[in-house]
């Protein structure tokens, strides 16, 4: 039986489409995601409140990505990856729709957490669907794709939702994202199918448990990467750099808002590049290399004189967290592999950077009234490049499933057998494809 990376035409046509749904998919949800966040703010205070319940809204959603993340995890060692990822796609969907037709704070406060635990599931999933479908000598290019994807969403969005804000009011994003994401859960529960041929039926996938992954010191290496990238890119970045341009730099707010651009622009040089050269070269160097550049960066924007050496360096740590974002992912894939299902494993890596953009942005707050921005950008820049250093005393991922055939166990000891499951259950079943022969890989 053939993988996905030696199987015949019509199965890599069948991976090529099912990688096109799931970048394609990862845009959409991004420029919702970023259509309504303009207009969260603005309609939790149309309900009368104070401007920390308004900024409670966006912290309930980040709070029950985190607590549901754990759940998340079991959920797609249970059922599959396909089902849990178009489950978070619905549930999101849902909890906007509620979101456009709240009649009070809380209404809409109870939706927005809903929409936080359907983010955490499809975040999850998305990641183990990546693993199972991109063949394992393309995983960091499919990595840069997906990331890449992302990012635009994320920068297009906010535009996309000014225009429908100025044209519909309050409620109109919320609607327009509860209706992209519905064509997206659609396309995707149709779309996103595998050849019945590329598919191991005689066995059920096998489970990575978290604690088997722990005692990796490559695993660990990842979470405190991941750990550190929460903190300063997705969250010092965004809660200190607006503050620092203004009170620092005495520049504009707009200002603040073109040095995001510019670390937006590095990060998608080097995005699909980056991966493309981990396939070829290691996912070690580069991931060394991007938080050496990030981490020496972030620690120069806080005693960065002037406006323009700011950017400079601000254009140089995005090209720093593009090396890190694909190939951190295609690390993790590695450790997981295709033919294996590790919900609890992926879950525990996106609560890393989870737990780091919600503690970064705490902690840099109070250096910076305690001693100074200096200080804030230095210890996040600090934490990049200790991460760094763990980088370099563990071994490349490459070829190194953190679970052996000898110790794999079925994912689903509950599920139907292979020969009964229904389509939709079998393609979610363990793909080959990680450079082993099929005999070799028999539990």
């Amino acid at each position: 039986m053939t993988g996905p990376a030696s199987g015949g035409p019509e199965a890599r046509g069948s991976t090529e489409r099912d990688i096109r749904i799931l970048v394609s998919a990862a845009f959409v949800i991004a420029l919702g995601f970023g259509i309504v966040a303009p207009a969260l703010p603005g309609f939790a205070r149309n309900f009368g409140v104070t401007e920390f319940a308004a900024t409670a809204i966006i912290s309930a959603f980040a709070a029950t990505r985190l607590l549901f993340a754990p759940a998340s995890g079991a959920l797609v060692q249970r059922i599959g990856e396909r089902r849990v990822y178009i489950t978070g796609l619905t549930v999101v969907a849902v909890s906007t729709g509620l979101c456009a037709v709240a009649q009070t704070y809380w209404q809409l406060l109870a939706f927005r957490s809903l929409g936080g635990i359907g983010s955490t599931m499809f975040t999850v999933s998305a990641l183990g669907l990546l693993i199972r479908i991109a063949p394992p000598d393309r995983r960091g290019r499919v990595s840069g794709m997906y990331a890449s994807s992302f990012l635009a969403g994320t920068v297009l969005g906010p535009f996309v939702g000014g225009v429908v804000l100025e044209i519909g009011g309050l409620r109109a994003p919320f609607v327009f994202y509860a209706v992209t994401l519905v064509i997206a859960a659609i396309v995707v529960a149709v779309g996103l199918r595998s050849p019945v041929k590329d598919v191991d039926l005689d066995s059920a996938p096998v489970a990575v448990r978290f604690a088997d992954a722990v005692r990796s010191p490559i695993y660990r290496s990842a979470l405190l990467s991941n750990f550190a990238n929460g903190w300063a890119v997705f969250g010092v970045r965004t809660a200190i750099v607006p503050l620092f341009v203004v009170a620092a730099l005495g520049q504009q707010d707009s200002m603040a808002a073109i040095a995001l651009a510019v670390f937006a622009v590095g990060n998608a040089v080097v995005l699909v590049p980056a991966g493309r050269w981990s396939d070829r070269y290691g996912r070690k160097p580069f991931l060394i290399a991007g938080l050496a550049v990030c981490g020496a960066t972030t620690a120069g924007m806080g005693v960065s004189g002037s406006t323009v050496v700011f950017l400079v360096l601000t254009f140089a740590a995005g090209v720093g967290s593009g090396l890190i974002t694909p190939t951190q992912q295609a690390a993790v894939a590695d450790l997981v592999g295709s033919r294996a299902r590790g919900g609890p494993v992926l879950a525990a890596f996106q609560m890393a950077m989870d737990v780091g953009s919600v503690i970064g942005p705490l902690v840099a707050g109070v250096l910076v009234e305690e001693l100074s921005y200096a200080w804030a950008f230095g210890t996040s820049g600090a934490i990049l490049l200790i991460a760094a250093v763990g980088w370099t005393v563990v071994p490349d991922t490459v070829g190194r499933p953190l679970v052996a055939d000898s110790s794999a166990e079925p994912a689903d000891s509950g599920s139907p057998s292979a020969s009964e499951a229904d389509p939709d259950e079998r393609s979610d079943r363990v793909r080959r494809g990680d450079g082993q022969s099929a005999e070799d890989q028999l539990p």
